[in-house]
């Protein structure tokens, strides 16, 4: 998540510099501009720098009002059809939110189980099984609850045991996976309201035409230009989407991963020091 924010603002830096830097280049070209054209004529050297101050002036000026990323993005926005924006955004903001919760509660459940696992098996060598059972209960995240549950069910052998880890790693399985489903709906909706705003809008421009009885440019070119907008904007919120999807399974996959590590190391480690 830290490094999608540091990318993230990486680029809105970006965004913002691409003017400052465009403001640099007409400095230098104004400042070149200016040796050329003492370097000439005597006679017509005020005119030549009156003139070139005055270009200098209109190429500083458009590069200072020339918008950043964001900017351009939000006009866009604005442009299109707010009737199929809305929609979009409420995607975006839905999806959003689903994913913060989960990337919140996975990095709390991502405990460090090499060292719960030391802790466990210096307690179960000195023969401590209920000092085992409170570390494990004062652990955070699904590992250490699927060792307790195979902690509690010492008693029944290690058929037993293993019979708890595998029913009780299911359900935490099924827990780190929530609102996954959310972020697939989210993911697959928003394109399809953009893609559902441009057909509408293309139906709405043809109309149009058909009205006007002839084939205006104008209309023409404005009508498509805001039905594209609504799929262009539903392509980002689904790309945005798409990539914290893809960090929250991985992140799951990873937290499964020393799940089962940690539940093979406890059936080692209860057998090893005779607890089961």
């Amino acid at each position: 998540m830290r490094k999608i924010l540091i990318l993230i603002g990486v680029f809105m830096i970006a965004s913002y510099i691409g003017a400052f830097d465009m403001v640099a280049q007409a400095a230098d070209s104004t400042a070149a501009a200016l040796t050329e054209a003492a370097a000439g004529a005597v006679d017509s050297a005020a005119a030549t720098v009156t003139e070139t101050v005055e270009e200098a002036g209109t190429a500083i000026a458009a590069a200072t009002e020339a918008p950043g990323a964001f900017q351009v993005l939000k006009e866009k926005f604005i442009e299109g059809d707010w009737v199929w924006m809305t929609p979009v955004l409420l995607c975006m903001i839905f999806g959003l939110s689903f994913c913060i919760e989960r990337i919140i509660t996975l990095n709390i459940a991502s405990a460090n189980t090499d060292t719960l696992m030391r802790k466990i098996d210096d307690k179960l060598a000195s023969g401590d099984l209920e000092g085992a059972k409170d570390i494990a209960k004062a652990t955070p995240g699904p590992a250490a609850s699927v060792i307790y549950e195979g902690l509690r069910n010492s008693a029944a052998g290690p058929e037993g045991v293993e019979k708890a880890i595998v029913s009780y790693g299911s359900v935490q399985m099924s827990l780190l996976e929530k609102g996954l489903i959310w972020i697939s709906l989210f993911i697959a909706l928003a394109p399809m309201l953009g893609f559902l705003g441009t057909v509408v809008g293309m139906i709405q421009a043809f109309d149009k035409i058909q009205a006007a009885g002839d084939i205006s440019p104008t209309v023409v070119a404005g009508g498509i230009k805001v039905a594209l907008l609504t799929t262009v904007f539903g392509l980002i919120v689904a790309i945005i989407l798409q990539i914290f999807y893809n960090y929250i399974v991985s992140k799951i996959d990873g937290i499964t991963t020393k799940m089962e590590e940690s539940s093979i190391a406890l059936v080692e480690t209860m057998l090893r020091n005779k607890t089961i």
